[in-house]
């Protein structure tokens, strides 16, 4: 077991690293007498033109000399074992599963490296003093934060932990060191709404411009939820739209700025239009789903859909609540004589309070498309259902379990409008 460097999985044909003499395996131990313990500290001192390295190989230490430059050293490494979360979350996701999914699913991680890797959420509730002294030495900004409320018994109670510091304290302690934060807030009905959340937005305001933004998303519910949350309703979700507006409007004539936002499924729940594109600045969460339905229909307008002679019959499908602005983009698909179907798939396995198609399970694909494809058609599937993971869905099926069950050929799609052109262009 290594414990200590890090380990080189990959090394870029041509690289400096390659130059040099490195090899996969080797463990580099440090870059300039600096220790290397992950992933971060690799990225933070191997930024220097001339690196000399200590290295591990086959039990004997050696030292190599690299003058790179600017360029990349070109190697990739093995990722660092990911710390777990210990809060209780009312609304965690991760304990609304049922048992039999992709095992990457019941990891709950709680861990500022990948936060600032991957833009993944932490809580703040398990960083210690050294961990704090860290993120300022390599200055990982931006991080990505849950925040829920800035009340500390009303967040304690959200995170089913009441040893948890104030937020404000923990937040502060990074402002400090100037890094930028991008927070969310997971609106749950009778707890975090009305003049909790005011005052939730009018605190992470406060530490503008290094809480560059606030997200507020609606609290995800599955069928197999237990803790008596409720779920958004239409009339919620205008109560939380009219309270947002008023301080979106205010913080742009202020900053040019609206540095809070909704996410777009509060916008679909109330039936109203979406706001100009220009109020999601440059989409500081838009993997939080905030903006990506009106970035998408703005993309759709500009883009010029050219003839294809087309002659086999495409399906695609889609989650419930994106299907009504996929479909507006399909029917201009269809005017180019293009034939191609859209289905829009329930989400059995997690409930119909579940409506995106990130969340779509490959039996409820199989089911939703059966009455609908045909022998040898083409299925068009949106890669968003396998997001990390090779072609293989929530439930652990795949690609391959719907062509032979469905008889069908299947192409992956991005979430790109010229990506689905693309796709039908290849199908020529």
């Amino acid at each position: 077991m290594i414990t200590r460097g890090v380990k080189i999985e990959y090394i870029a044909p041509n690289s400096p690293a390659e130059k040099v003499g490195l090899k996969k395996g080797d463990i580099i131990i440090s870059i300039n007498r600096h220790r290397i313990k992950d992933a971060l500290d690799l990225m933070f001192y191997a930024s220097e033109e001339i690196l000399n390295l200590a290295v591990l190989r086959a039990g004997q230490t050696i030292n190599l000399n690299i003058k790179k430059g600017y360029e990349s050293l070109g190697i990739e490494v093995e990722t660092f074992r990911i710390k777990r979360c210990r809060n209780k979350c009312l609304f965690c996701f991760v304990e609304q599963l049922p048992k039999g999914l992709r095992k990457s699913l019941y990891i709950k991680d709680e861990d500022y490296r990948a936060s600032f890797l991957y833009g993944n959420y932490i809580t703040l509730t398990n960083l210690t003093k050294e961990d704090y002294g860290r993120i300022k030495k390599l200055n990982l900004s931006p991080l990505y934060v849950s925040v829920h409320a800035t009340d500390p018994e009303i967040r304690s109670k959200l995170l089913g932990n009441y040893d948890a510091p104030p937020i404000l304290s923990e937040l502060k302690k990074l402002v400090k060191n100037k890094i930028r934060l991008h927070t969310q807030i997971v609106l749950c009905p009778g707890l975090n709404d009305g003049t909790v959340l005011e005052k939730t937005i009018m605190d992470l305001y406060k530490l503008y411009p290094y809480v560059s933004s606030i997200a507020i998303v609606p609290v995800g519910l599955t069928k197999y939820h237990k803790n008596n949350l409720q779920p958004v309703t239409k009339q919620k979700a205008e109560d939380v739209i009219s309270i947002v507006e008023g301080y979106q409007k205010r913080f742009f004539r202020k900053h040019g700025l609206t540095i809070v936002y909704l996410a777009d499924e509060f916008y679909i729940k109330a039936e109203r239009n979406f706001p100009s594109i220009k109020f999601y600045d440059d989409f500081p969460q838009i993997e939080n789903g905030v903006g990506m339905v009106p970035l998408f229909l703005h993309k759709i307008k500009k883009l010029n859909v050219p003839t294809i002679n087309l002659n086999k019959r495409v399906v695609t499908f889609t989650g419930i609540s994106f299907y009504p602005f996929l479909l507006e983009f399909i029917e201009k698909i269809k005017k180019k004589n293009i034939s191609i179907d859209l289905i829009p798939i329930k989400n059995n396995l997690f409930g119909e309070l579940i409506t995106v198609t990130g969340l779509l399970a490959g039996e409820d694909i199989i089911k939703g498309l059966a009455p609908y494809v045909e022998k040898h058609n083409f299925v068009i599937v949106p890669e968003v259902t396998m997001k990390d993971s090779e072609n293989r869905f929530l439930d652990d099926m795949t690609l391959n379990d719907i062509e032979k069950i469905l008889e069908v050929k299947t192409l992956k799609v991005g979430s790109e409008p010229s990506d689905l052109i693309s796709v039908l262009k290849n199908l020529n």
